[in-house]
């Protein structure tokens, strides 16, 4: 079987001392102790489930299309804590 690479997104967020790591296409999580760490163990976490999943669950589950975009609601003055930026 051939393989070739996807690009699909990662999105990290800090959960306390965790990073969660979430990618969004398919619907599978990960975390780590750094960034780095959620970010590799996804991509071992996506790499597995193309391993384990039949052809049918990933077409089910691979989103075809997929917006990011900056959403910006108004909100009450909330002190939010600084995010980090990719």
């Amino acid at each position: 079987m051939t393989h070739r690479p996807l690009k699909l997104t990662a999105i990290i967020e800090r959960e306390d001392d965790w990073y969660v790591a979430t990618c969004p296409e398919l619907d599978v999580a990960s975390q780590g102790k750094t960034i780095e760490e959620a970010r590799s163990n996804l991509l071992e976490a996506v790499e597995l489930f193309f391993e384990a999943a039949s052809p049918s669950e990933i077409r089910r589950r691979l989103k075809a299309e997929r917006y990011i975009m900056p959403l910006m609601p108004l909100a009450p003055n909330l002190k939010l804590k600084p995010s980090a930026r990719a």
